[in-house]
């Protein structure tokens, strides 16, 4: 083997392989988990895609965070491949590929997603498939190809919603490119639309036997109006892109698709078009939501393949060493992460570590609620918070059952904990002086989730029971 790049990204699979062995489980990763143990059709927050990749990598190497994250790292290796070969589809010969597909890399959103797991982590390597095979399809006009961008489209929506953006933007470079326009009188491009319906009913089946739940959700958080002013919102999503992309890869994406707007305008070159079409209408889209409501930080993630082959193709030469500069500054802070989440060699306090805040002492923790509930002869532990739950459900013995409650929890099929039963309640300082949603709890001292002897978070003890009239209970899944 002797392309570098390549050997590059072997290197970098094989660190981000090691970081997911080492790195703590978050909260919301330990709650994929609970999806992966408890498989459906979609769930309340997300379709199922993520839980798919859980359950994959756990039943592969077992329900520790190297298995749960086991395909992200992976997935992503696969993703930077097939980014590099449409970079060299559209732009043939000039490397186009391997650049985007390293800029790509080197953004934090990019990183983080290749060693933690979360929805978005399937949703950008679909996204770069897709894009792929619609690279493919530009290069050797074969419209078979069409039906490859289908499966894989279907595939990014089984993984996340803003994954409509997908079929959006290639929607709009045939209506706007005359070039590609014949295709609309071709039976593989609605072909490849039907293929990628039927992968996403299942998503659309369960919605309608749960009330529409999930779409509700997503889309109510598209179209909330915030409370906040619009140059907070609109700053807050500038700074977090720049953060996360990283200031200078930040700065070559939108110069990049900036040249690529060019490009199609002047020389009417299609590979321009499709460059443009998927990233500037979605990130005008995240830009008009800034205007009345927040952004999350994640949510433009999918204009970044794009955006990167784009500043690799349309700026030049002298733009090299800001691309090599933006490769080694997200590198080195991707880095410096991990070590501070994986060893925290840094006595940094919560308000300046966001790694101890979300990863902190979980082991420790748990095995201190154990200690508790053996003390005062609990059958159970239970949690209100989702994340709080998966977090004891992944880490206690597995003897130890482990009951979450509220409104999310009537989704699953999961079993309620039997009538009668004497538990314990963990409850964050975090909600406030109110009393627990539990009905009849009654304090019972407390306990402290801490790194290295720094305090992550205090919580408080309850003594609770099972009885009739109880909010909504479930037993989730233990560690095997």
């Amino acid at each position: 083997m002797r392309n570098p790049w390549l050997l590059a990204l072997l290197a970098l699979t094989a660190l981000r392989l090691l970081g997911a062995a080492l790195l703590p489980v978050s909260p919301d990763e330990a709650y994929y988990w609970v999806w992966g143990r408890a498989l459906a059709p979609s769930y309340y927050d997300h379709p199922p895609m993520v839980a798919l990749w859980t359950a994959t990598g756990t039943a592969l190497l077992g329900d520790n965070a190297l298995g749960l994250r086991l395909l992200a790292p992976v997935g992503v290796a696969i993703g930077s491949v097939l980014l590099a070969r449409a970079g060299e589809d559209l732009f043939p010969g000039r490397r186009v590929g391997e650049w985007g597909a390293a800029l790509l890399n080197a953004t934090l959103l990019f990183a983080a997603g290749s060693v933690l797991i979360t929805p978005d982590t399937p949703l950008l390597v679909f996204w770069c498939a897709a894009l792929w095979a619609a690279a493919r399809l530009h290069r050797t006009q074969d419209g078979r190809w069409w039906l490859a961008f289908g499966v894989f489209a279907g595939l990014a929506l089984l993984s996340k919603y803003t994954a409509l953006l997908l079929g959006g933007g290639v929607v709009l470079w045939l209506l706007a490119e005359p070039r590609v326009r014949p295709w609309l009188l071709r039976w593989q491009l609605w072909a490849g639309g039907v293929l990628a319906i039927a992968l996403f009913l299942p998503v659309v089946w369960w919605n309608s036997q749960h009330e529409w739940v999930s779409f509700a959700k997503q889309g109510g958080r598209a179209g909330t109006v915030g409370t906040g002013s619009s140059l907070r919102y609109l700053g807050e999503l500038l700074g977090g892109q720049i953060a996360l992309a990283t200031p200078v890869v930040f700065v070559l994406c939108v110069a990049g698709t900036a040249m690529a707007c060019r490009a199609w305008w002047r020389d009417r070159l299609p590979a321009a078009g499709l460059l443009v079409t998927l990233t500037v209408p979605a990130a005008a889209l995240f830009l008009w939501q800034a205007l009345g409501s927040r952004v999350q930080g994640n949510w433009p993630a999918i204009l970044y393949p794009t955006a990167c082959l784009a500043a690799a193709a349309f700026l030049g030469p002298r733009w090299r060493g800001w691309k090599l500069a933006g490769m080694g500054i997200g590198l080195a802070v991707m880095f410096a992460a991990l070590l501070q989440a994986s060893f925290a060699p840094l006595p940094l306090p919560r308000r300046s570590d966001p790694t101890l805040a979300r990863l902190g002492g979980w082991p420790a923790f748990a095995a201190e609620v154990e200690a508790a509930r053996q003390q005062r002869g609990a059958i159970f532990v239970a949690t209100e918070e989702y994340g709080l739950a998966a977090e004891l459900a992944l880490h206690l013995p597995p003897g130890t059952p482990v009951v979450a409650l509220g409104d999310r929890w009537d989704l699953f099929d999961l079993p309620p904990p039997p009538q009668g039963q004497a538990g314990l309640l963990v409850r964050s300082e975090r909600r406030g002086d109110g009393p627990p949603l539990w009905p009849g709890a009654t304090p019972d001292g407390g306990a402290v989730r801490q790194r290295k002897g720094i305090e992550a978070e205090r919580y408080r003890l309850y003594a609770v029971r099972v009885a009739p009239g109880d909010p909504p209970l479930a037993l989730l899944p233990a560690r095997r």
